[in-house]
């Protein structure tokens, strides 16, 4: 999962490579992603949201949270405090001002910190979401222990994700989009063209399904649940401590 980063010819690790890629193509992610997804990722969070609603959290942390789309979504629960971490200072940043035109200083903090060694005690958040963001970890079992720690016992955590659809046509038509036509997405309207490959390869290489229930549960999550979307293109992974 880790070997795969998004500069092939670069000395740095995944962890400052991602950071790098994210910084650059921080000011074109938010317009890409809507052409990328159709704009169905919007109908993904609202899911992740509802599923974060039932349990009526007080607190709550998104991690990868990028510009903030997911943790603003949130702020329709009746969470009094919303924290989006990042390890992006460019992303936090147009986060930041999308947090401030809609009047949600005082319940959203966008705060920059590594997912795989957080700034936080044990026993914090009532309910944490990582949406895409998962695979772009160095070492995913380290930063699923990390979101296990700070996670109250009773505390739900969603992750929602890109997967790979199993059934025909989707399967070859998720295959032809994500390798031909996604990069060339990426290629024409981001100045990082190596940034969309590395998402597109990500994905493919990244545990889904079963496979992820497995690692939540050997890390010591329970009641773990996955929810496919759209044909498979998209999972989203609920489970509890």
């Amino acid at each position: 999962m880790s070997k795969i980063k998004p500069y092939k010819n670069s000395d740095l690790g995944k962890k400052e490579q991602v950071t790098k890629m994210f910084d650059t193509i921080s000011k074109d992610y938010d317009g890409l992603n809507r052409v990328i997804s159709f704009g169905i990722d919007i109908k993904w969070r609202k899911k992740v949201v509802n599923i974060i609603k039932e349990n009526k959290p007080d607190t709550i942390l998104d991690i990868a949270t990028g510009t903030g789309d997911l943790a603003i979504n949130l702020a329709e629960t009746e969470a009094s405090k919303i924290i989006g971490l990042d390890i992006s200072s460019g992303m936090l940043e147009i986060g930041k001002s999308k947090i401030l035109k809609k009047g949600l200083e005082n319940k959203i903090e966008m705060v920059l910190g590594d997912s795989e060694n957080m700034p936080f005690q044990d026993n914090t958040f009532d309910a944490i979401t990582v949406a895409f963001g998962v695979r772009n970890f160095e070492n995913l079992e380290n930063g699923l222990k990390e979101i296990h720690r700070v996670l109250n016992p009773g505390g739900t955590f969603v992750i929602l994700e890109t997967s790979i659809p199993t059934k025909s046509p989707y399967k070859q038509g998720y295959n032809f989009y994500s390798k031909n036509i996604l990069p060339l997405i990426g290629k024409v309207f981001s100045k990082d063209r190596s940034a969309y490959k590395y998402l597109s390869e990500s994905a493919s290489a990244f545990p889904y399904g079963e496979a992820l229930n497995n690692i939540l549960r050997k890390i010591g999550f329970i009641d773990v649940k996955d929810f496919p979307q759209t044909f498979g293109v998209a999972t989203i992974y609920k489970s509890s401590k």
